[in-house]
């Protein structure tokens, strides 16, 4: 019995002392709430990433757009497409989004929220020698300014459509955007559609996570432009680290303890962690924002009474009932009395005076101090109210979105046609291009009703996608070779780009003169979902003379391969 007890009493000891931190908590919750959509891993088809209506709002941290899990969309991501879309307009939308967050937390994004900084935080906790920073490290630090105007602001505004930084750099996306996609068995034709861009992307994850665990938070320290933009805010948030001068005695302890590239508490290097306030000698650290929250006595310590002066002095100044009576009996006994025995008369009386203030004072003192203890008492219990009942909301919000995404939520009702179904009729808008003309006249709509009988390719693509871009002319030297004995018609993704954008993209290309018919699918339509497209470009269809659907290829295809699908198919 001894041994069990001890057994239960060493294990209630580890799980003390290996206890998670309220931060950390907070971290783990952020990554489940972001990514309440837990069915999307086992997904297959057009249901593996949500798109509900909550995918137009913003996550304050990385959190991929195309994870299987992902609720919501990412910053960055927004501001890039914004960039890329917004001509001459600015993007007031994600811009005034980005500042709603960053005015009322900052860095503490970064501290508290992103599964990005959770991921490093984790991997930095493996034991290796680690590197410390430095005035290099410091230096460095300033290299995701220069990423945040060059990727994700410079690149998407002059070469419009392509949101550089998410294409090339963000490893948020490598890790939840791909390898989860490809972790799914149902995703398996993926594998064939891995190309360069994934192999760049996927030596860049491992580069960064690599380097994660030898140095504390690399990407956010050297790489994240989103870190970049919330550290303008960082001194004017509502919610943070501050520092009070009058305290601070400019020990440097704060900023030895940080590891991040602070110079002082709550610069746009601080993430807001908090680490840096229990090591502080003056306690001159605290929570900005913390009586926003609560009660100021709750935040800020009782007045200290002022030190009394001497008694008969004191009374005797301030005119009180007490001095007056003591003096007057004072008087009465000096009358008739030498001058030694006058003075006599005024110590004893001054002492007696002075016993009994200080009992008084005592009495007083400890009355305020058992009111002082009340209080702190009720402030104590008002804040373990607090403490329990934000932690049940955030419990009950948590429920409520698992159970919603995962069995409440509508999935992508689309009916998806396979290889061997008859191929459904369909209409989408067409772009100005010479495929869309016949006998002078342009035809301003396509309708695969009246192309029943021939042969008809579908290829689905857009601007920024490399592979989709560089098969296309594959595409229109096979429509050369087949001529009037096929019908070729490639479909824009919808909602990737507008109309405008995109005629001015195959403007620029050179493409107005091509004979394939350029289209354009929306949203209600949902033309590639609906002939079998998952979650990645390039598809490729083909239907034969009857109608059937006799070649599906999910990413990049070949000409030969192409040119064998359409013989194959008459």
């Amino acid at each position: 019995m001894a041994k069990v007890k001890n057994f239960f009493k060493k294990l209630g000891g580890w799980f003390k002392t290996h206890a998670p931190t309220k931060r950390r908590l907070i971290q783990l919750y952020s990554v489940l709430l972001f990514n309440a959509n837990i069915k999307g891993y086992f997904g297959k088809g057009n249901n593996v990433i949500f798109r509900g209506g909550t995918k137009y709002l913003c996550t304050p941290g990385l959190n991929c757009y195309s994870c299987p899990g992902a609720i919501t969309a990412c910053p960055l991501g927004a501001l890039q497409n914004a960039m890329a879309s917004s001509k001459t307009r600015a993007p007031y939308y994600i811009i005034g989004i980005l500042c709603l967050l960053g005015l009322m937390l900052g860095r503490t994004i970064c501290g508290f929220l992103c599964p990005t900084g959770l991921g490093q935080d984790l991997l930095y906790k493996i034991k290796t020698p680690k590197l410390r920073k430095s005035r290099y490290t410091r230096f460095f630090s300033y290299f995701k300014y220069v990423l945040l105007a060059v990727f994700v602001i410079a690149i998407p505004v002059i070469y419009q459509g392509i949101p550089a930084f998410c294409k090339y750099i963000c490893p948020a996306g490598t890790f939840g955007g791909s390898l989860f996609l490809l972790m799914n068995p149902n995703n398996s034709d993926f594998f064939a559609m891995l190309g360069y861009l994934f192999s760049w992307k996927f030596v860049v994850l491992v580069v960064f996570a690599v380097a994660s665990v030898f140095i504390y938070r690399f990407f956010c320290r050297f790489i994240c432009p989103l870190g970049a933009i919330l550290g303008f805010f960082n001194k004017f948030a509502l919610i943070g680290v501050s520092l009070d001068n009058g305290k601070c005695t400019d020990c440097g302890l704060c900023v030895q303890t940080c590891k991040m590239d602070v110079k002082r508490v709550g610069d746009h290097e601080c993430i807001n962690c908090g680490e840096c306030i229990p090591v502080c000698p003056t306690k001159a650290i605290g929570w900005k924002g913390a009586k926003l929250f609560l009660h100021p006595s709750a935040t800020d310590d009782l007045p200290v009474p002022a030190v009394e002066k001497a008694p008969l002095a004191a009374m005797a100044a301030n005119g009180s009932e007490n001095g007056n009576s003591v003096l007057q009996d004072l008087n009465a006994n000096v009358s008739g009395t030498t001058e030694t025995d006058t003075v006599e008369v005024f110590k004893k009386s001054n002492s007696a005076l002075a016993t009994e203030q200080t009992s008084k004072g005592e009495e007083l003192s400890c009355a305020r101090e058992k009111k002082k203890l009340t209080s702190a008492e009720k402030i104590l219990k008002r804040n373990f109210g607090l403490q329990i009942g934000a932690w049940a909301l955030a419990v009950v919000l948590l429920i409520t979105a698992l159970v919603y995404y995962n069995f409440l939520a509508p999935t992508n009702v689309t009916q998806v046609y396979a290889l061997g179904d008859k191929c459904p009729d369909f209409t989408l808008t067409t772009y100005d291009t010479q495929g869309a003309y016949t006998n002078g006249i342009k035809a301003d709509k396509f309708s695969s009703l009246e192309h029943k009988g021939t042969v008809t390719v579908i290829n689905f693509w857009y601007t920024t996608c490399d592979p989709c871009v560089e098969e296309l002319p594959y595409f229109e030297s096979v429509k050369e070779k087949f001529g009037d004995k096929i019908v070729m018609v490639a479909v824009h993704a919808a909602n990737m780009a507008s109309e405008t954008e995109v005629q001015s993209f195959i403007d620029g290309k050179g493409w107005r003169d091509w004979q394939i018919i350029f289209a354009q699918d929306t949203s209600e339509t949902d033309c590639f979902s609906m002939l079998g497209g998952k979650s990645a470009y390039p598809l490729t269809v083909v239907v034969n003379t009857s109608g059937i659907i006799t070649f599906v290829q999910q990413g990049k295809t070949s000409e030969a391969a192409l040119s064998a699908a359409i013989e194959n198919a008459m």
